[in-house]
């Protein structure tokens, strides 16, 4: 289920196009445990996005940062609300890392520990015609274990700076 709950931001993280819905054709993943987990743990992933986003704290913070971002994007193709929304995130990412509330080492071994059949199969069913890119950015995100980078406050600035240019052109 671990994999399941970051599968969202994985899946979009190795194709930003892709928008792949598993819970709404759920017949498809019952009779596999495994695929069950998976199926579950997206789930959990979106009920937590729906209550975090639309909570007070999330907006009152992502308004505060777009409001500092607005004149550094001016005539910048990148959307300041798209910004200040991933910013606030990786700031908490950072804050959960930094205060032990997340054990990086026990999340890679988890996604270590994943059966990359099952997980093939799951992206199939779930409408992935390419498996091949997925694969190729979960083993380097596993083995360059990113989210050790979030230890350092300096280090979000260069993950911001990386997701514009996956994003933008420009």
């Amino acid at each position: 289920m671990v994999l399941g709950t970051v599968l969202p931001d994985l899946i979009k993280n190795a194709n930003k196009d892709w928008n792949f819905h598993p819970e709404k054709h759920q017949e498809l993943f019952i009779e596999n445990p495994t695929h069950y987990a998976l199926l579950k743990g997206w789930k959990r992933h979106l009920e937590v996005d729906l209550i975090f986003h639309s909570s007070a704290f999330f907006i009152a913070e992502m308004a505060k940062l777009k409001q500092l971002l607005l004149p550094i994007l001016d005539n910048s193709p990148v959307r300041p609300s798209f910004l200040s929304h991933i910013g606030v995130e990786l700031v908490l990412d950072h804050l959960l890392v930094e205060n032990a509330k997340v054990n990086i080492n026990s999340f890679y071994d988890h996604l270590q520990a994943v059966d990359d059949h099952s997980l093939n199969t799951f992206l199939i069913k779930c409408g992935s015609a390419d498996t091949e890119q997925f694969f190729k950015f979960f083993n380097s995100f596993k083995s360059s274990r990113y989210l050790l980078s979030y230890q350092k406050l300096e280090n979000i600035s260069y993950a911001l700076q990386r997701i514009c240019m996956r994003l933008w052109a420009h």
